[in-house]
């Protein structure tokens, strides 16, 4: 891919590596920052225990320690965005914390060098006053396991030069990627909306006493016929991601319901924040849905 030069990626969470990972085994060269060094080592450890997995399965066809190779971690943002075309932002979903980061990131580089956030919730809109050159700032809305989850949602800050879309468009594309522009601005996009209110009526749901988890799911899965129901996909994302974000729609509401359930700020507390942690909804590495017989049983 010698027409992409390297991507850097700030943030080594779940996204940050996923993506990192993903990029890197379809042939771009990527840099990795976190500011908390322990982040980054466990996510280059990630990393290198699931390349020869995804390499196994066919979702890369690169060998995996080349693969690993093309993921440089490096302490500081500094080093991080040197030489970089295209930055991707996946810092905690915290508006104060990411205005500042793309303060910082603005002073650090170049007019031409493009700006985008993988927030789940935020509008670009919302940082483009904190950077020095608007027209080069998008979403850039990448999904949970993006070697399998392939769409990405393009969004505009309401000043994004077209061609930077464009541009963005074309790598996703070139690196497998199908890229979908929202036409407007929206929070949430267009596959939050709607995974937004699905989340919402189940946490609803918990909280009335109606079901389980558990039950939740296994409804869910047979009646769409997936592996994964909504608690499931939350223990995913994180149960600490997943509270940010409703706080934020109710930010924006201003709706008391909007709010997350007390239960859910309960296990947030208590460092039940899913897979990522051992304990979320379910206790892992053996969730029910991984069991013989679910979710048809």
């Amino acid at each position: 891919m010698a027409q992409w030069e390297t991507v850097a990626i700030i943030g080594a969470g779940t996204m940050g590596g996923q993506i990192a990972l993903t990029l890197a085994g379809r042939g771009v060269p990527v840099r990795l920052y976190d500011p908390a060094p322990e982040a980054l080592t466990a996510a280059r450890d990630r990393i290198a225990a699931d390349a020869p997995r995804l390499v196994e399965e066919g979702f890369f066809s690169d060998p995996a320690d080349a693969i690993v190779e093309r993921v440089t971690p490096v302490a500081t943002l500094a080093d991080a965005v040197q030489g970089a075309w295209l930055i991707i932002e996946c810092a905690p979903e915290r508006l104060e914390l990411k205005r500042a980061l793309f303060g910082e990131l603005s002073a650090l580089v170049s007019p031409e060098v493009i700006l985008a956030t993988n927030s789940s919730s935020f509008r670009s809109r919302l940082l483009a006053d904190a950077t020095q050159h608007p027209a080069r700032l998008l979403n850039t809305h990448f999904y949970n396991l993006p070697w399998q989850r392939s769409g990405v949602e393009l969004m505009t800050c309401g000043q994004t030069d077209p061609a930077v879309i464009d541009r963005v468009a074309t790598f996703l594309r070139d690196t497998g990627f199908v890229p979908v522009i929202v036409r407007g601005e929206s929070t949430g996009f267009i596959y939050n909306r709607i995974w937004r209110a699905i989340k919402r009526e189940s946490l609803r749901v918990i909280a009335e006493g109606l079901a389980t988890p558990e039950e939740v799911d296994r409804l869910f899965c047979l009646a769409m016929g997936t592996q994964l129901g909504p608690f499931g996909l939350m223990d995913r994302v994180g149960l600490d991601v997943v509270a940010d974000i409703e706080r934020h729609y109710a930010s924006e509401s201003g709706r008391p319901e909007d709010e997350p359930p007390a239960f859910l700020d309960e296990m947030v507390r208590a460092g039940r924040l899913g897979i990522k942690t051992g304990r979320g909804f379910y206790d892992y590495p053996d969730p029910p849905f991984t069991r013989p017989g679910w979710p048809r049983r």
